[in-house]
């Protein structure tokens, strides 16, 4: 979906297609045959915008076959649909039935990480439509936090200016500027705004020109913290946001309450890592994880948020809500001053097979509605602030 800002530029909105496993590229084209070209279509729309998600095997079989390339390019435009960001964060085997850390893997220390990162941008080069000129590539933050030293960052700095070298040269051969994001997350090096900037610092000249950071408003909220301040902390410091992210956390207004925490417990699921944190008078607190929250291992004299990605259009049940205002309040210092500060959003709304029982859609067509929803909650608020929708 793309959008006119009152500035003129266009901004693009797409929805993320790691809700839906798929490590091949077979299980990639039959993605867009069952689930996204009827999420178009249930919006209406003669276009959609998808984040796609290219899994190592994937990607590689791209890369080692240009007719299939081709034949994915030629899949997108029959159903109606355009790329012009990419999810690189998870590397594989994000359908499994347990992911938890392993989503961190590989990270920028190891030489996996910037060959399949270059691998996606040269791709997207390829797939982004022929009136677009910039894409998008998301990624994790260096390292999950553990074992994590100087020797480590110098060397995930060398790979990012490894990559951002290949990406000059990218774009001097194709025409089209590919700019990669480091999504900050709880847990991780770089959890926060100001982490991210104090990370990127070292890098200068052109690599901060491509390397930037993909802001996850899930993320943001799971940290306390604020959407004026963050977007101020990364201006100041002078780190681009590459692409924005638009999710939200769980949100448990008082966690001391025996009701409250027996409903926390429904989203504590085998699946995916989710992240609990609460801020005390020492500071942000939390824990790897919802169950370990729950039994002990965080203080509930306050709120806690969790990473737990919430369906933008349908709040849990009371007495839970999701942090859907930090999204707004984020979208809105974004895109709705004079000029925008990204100009690729996307929904990544990922875990809808991991919610409760009861919420979970049992039919392909419930997903293909839900998808459908949160895009039109996120039109709607573009809209409200000033952008235009385009045919």
């Amino acid at each position: 979906m793309r959008f006119r800002h009152p500035d003129g530029s266009t901004v693009h909105l797409a929805y993320c297609t790691n809700v839906h496993p798929a490590e091949t590229l077979d299980g990639v084209r039959a993605q867009l045959r069952d689930h996204c070209e009827p999420v178009r279509r249930r919006l209406g729309r003669d276009r959609l915008g998808i984040g796609l998600w290219l899994a190592r095997d994937a990607a590689a079989a791209l890369v080692a076959d240009p007719a299939a390339l081709r034949t994915l390019r030629g899949d997108l435009d029959r159903r109606g649909l355009e790329v012009v960001t990419l999810n690189g964060f998870p590397y594989e085997g994000f359908g499994d039935a347990e992911v938890k850390y392993r989503v961190y893997r590989p990270d920028w220390t190891e030489r996996a990480r910037l060959t399949h990162t270059t691998d996606l941008a040269r791709l997207l080069a390829s797939l982004l439509p022929d009136d677009v000129t910039e894409g998008s590539v998301s990624t994790l933050p260096f390292a999950w936090r553990t074992d994590y030293d100087s020797g480590r960052h110098r060397a995930a700095l060398g790979a990012l200016t490894t990559l951002a070298e290949r990406l000059d040269a990218l774009a001097d051969l194709t025409g089209r500027s590919i700019r990669v994001g480091l999504e900050p997350e709880p847990g991780c090096t770089v959890e926060t705004t100001a982490d991210a900037v104090a990370a990127l610092a070292p890098l200068g000249g052109t690599t901060a020109h491509r390397i930037g950071v993909c802001l996850d408003t899930c993320h943001l909220a799971t940290s306390f913290e604020d959407p004026a301040r963050a977007l101020g902390t990364l201006q100041a410091g002078g780190v681009r946001v590459v692409k924005a992210q638009l999710s939200a956390a769980l949100h448990a207004e008082e966690p001391h309450r025996a009701g409250v925490r027996a409903a926390l417990a429904a989203f504590d699921e085998p699946r995916f890592l989710h992240q609990t944190r609460t801020t005390t008078e020492a500071g942000l607190s939390g824990t790897d994880d919802l169950g370990e929250a729950l039994t002990g291992g965080l203080p509930d004299t306050g709120p806690w948020r969790s990473h737990f990605h919430i369906p933008l259009h349908a709040d849990p049940e009371p007495p839970l809500t999701s942090t859907l205002p930090v999204l707004r309040e984020t979208l809105a210092g974004l895109v709705g001053g004079p000029t925008p500060r990204t100009h690729h959003l996307e929904v990544e709304t990922y875990t809808w097979q991991a919610l409760p029982p009861a919420l979970r859609p049992r039919a392909r067509a419930r997903l293909t509605e839900g998808i459908a929803a949160e895009l039109t909650l996120a039109r709607d608020l573009l809209i409200d602030l000033g952008l235009k929708e385009l045919p």
